[in-house]
């Protein structure tokens, strides 16, 4: 069985080596103080460093107390000058290749509040699923119980690909 010749996303000129290709993006948005920006990412980047330390294959938590983050603590602990230099914005973002993080930004008077995509328009089983938890919930109420919001996007990650000769490729287990 040879599937179908389905164009590539990416590379409109070469068939789609996959007969199923499934993927997962998840983005999620939880709450804090605006007071306690400095005490979140201190914990991030602890749980970080207990990822890296114990030596997790591709670290699940890419973020931990390097230069840059140490300074950026110390920061919005009003310990240090901005860590990304003097008359910069302030900073309201780390990433890894595989994980991005964001929040609210407290200290500048020109606020810069995570907004809320919505990438996934509608749910069109079985190529796509969007799945809102809780419905209702909005980044807006998140913000206006908490304060500040955080918004963790995790990449792409193919966790099941079937090529066209019938051999699986990749799982997840």
């Amino acid at each position: 069985m040879s599937g179908g010749a389905a164009k590539e996303w990416f590379f409109p000129t070469g068939d789609d080596q996959y007969k199923i290709r499934c993927a997962m993006r998840v983005t999620a948005y939880y709450g804090a103080d605006p007071h306690q920006i400095a005490d979140v990412l201190d914990g991030i980047f602890t749980a970080g460093d207990r990822d890296s330390f114990a030596g997790a294959p591709g670290g699940t938590i890419p973020f931990n107390h390097d230069y840059y983050r140490r300074h950026l603590v110390a920061y919005y602990r009003g310990h240090g000058p901005n860590p990304t230099g003097p008359n910069t914005p302030e900073p309201a973002q780390v990433f890894d290749p595989s994980q991005t993080l964001s929040w609210d930004t407290v200290r500048s008077s020109q606020k810069k509040p995570v907004e809320e995509h919505d990438l996934c328009v509608r749910s069109d089983p079985p190529v796509t699923r969007c799945l809102h938890e809780p419905a209702s919930k909005t980044v807006a109420d998140i913000r206006k119980q908490y304060g500040a919001v955080f918004k963790l996007e995790i990449s792409v990650a193919n966790y099941y690909q079937v090529s066209k000769n019938g051999k699986v490729t990749q799982t997840w287990k």
